[in-house]
């Protein structure tokens, strides 16, 4: 990516399975780690096909049974593997395997995060991952449903579900933290645009702030799922067009600052990290 300049930053990041203050919740701080052993053990997740046929379903039934949605639909994956990429491994669609990033960003913005699910609601374009899995002029989500979702009386989230999928080893490298959506301001969401041959998406990226909270999950195992929030239309600063923050608020979080990072204590022979992060729409 260009466009932008990084500014490295030491923080501090607590590990949540030993957080005093109690878990952390996915309404109220974004994100929230739960047991879920997959039921189908044997997937080949450097297959698309069989991501899309077989780990779709049991990702939307996941969403549904910890949100209460009324609906949830899977829309798009990413499989994080830094050996695979080097290899320009790709997953049967043409997908590259990616590595994981050390960068600090939320995947949707006030913009982004209602086009993207009105685009959902449109036939799949050239290099959406459903394309190959729809009927001619299907689209992934009813247009009906969008347009409730959108409504003023409606609410739609966009969450990823997020696992590790090497079955012989923890995490143990580039793990994942995440910023308490509690201490994210208004002021540190910087847009950035990001230019697809078929579209052009924004994200937020981050300036760094010292009250900033931080955490992960060490050694998160094959059987445990993260769910991290990425947008929800009934968050202060998203009902609210901008104009009200997160912070403090009694209506649930937006969106969740995260990014991989690197662990000092990451011994050298740590095996590399291996992920699938699966995008989720939840109607509510």
């Amino acid at each position: 990516m260009e466009g932008y300049i990084e500014d490295a930053r030491q923080m501090q990041v607590a590990d949540a399975r030993l957080d005093p203050g109690g878990a952390r919740g996915l309404n109220v701080n974004g994100f929230e780690l739960f047991r879920n052993p997959l039921k189908h053990n044997d997937i080949d997740f450097l297959s698309h096909e069989d991501v899309v046929s077989r780990h779709y379903p049991e990702c939307i039934n996941t969403l549904k049974e910890i949100t209460g949605a009324r609906y949830a639909f899977a829309f798009d994956h990413n499989i994080r593997w830094a050996a695979a990429e080097e290899k320009k491994q790709q997953t049967g669609k043409g997908q590259q395997v990616q590595r994981p990033i050390r960068l600090v960003h939320g995947d949707y913005t006030l913009t982004s995060a209602p086009q993207r699910l009105r685009d959902l609601a449109a036939p799949p374009r050239i290099n959406d991952t459903m394309r190959p899995f729809l009927a001619e002029g299907e689209s992934v989500i009813p247009p009906e449903l969008v347009d409730e979702a959108l409504s003023d009386s409606g609410r739609f989230a966009i969450i990823n579900l997020w696992r590790n999928i090497h079955k012989e080893s923890p995490v143990l490298r580039d793990p994942v933290g995440y910023c308490d959506a509690q201490t994210i301001a208004t002021e540190d969401l910087v847009v950035f645009e990001l230019h697809y041959t078929d579209r052009i998406g924004e994200n937020y990226f981050a300036h760094a702030a010292e009250r900033h909270q931080w955490y992960f999950f060490s050694e998160m195992t094959h059987e445990e799922v993260v769910l991290i929030k990425q947008w929800d239309s009934a968050g202060a600063f998203a009902a609210s067009k901008g104009s009200e923050q997160d912070a403090g608020s009694e209506k649930p979080c937006s969106l969740n600052f995260h990014s991989a990072f690197e662990d000092p204590h990451t011994k050298e022979d740590a095996p590399d990290r291996r992920s699938i992060e699966v995008r989720c729409i939840a109607i509510y």
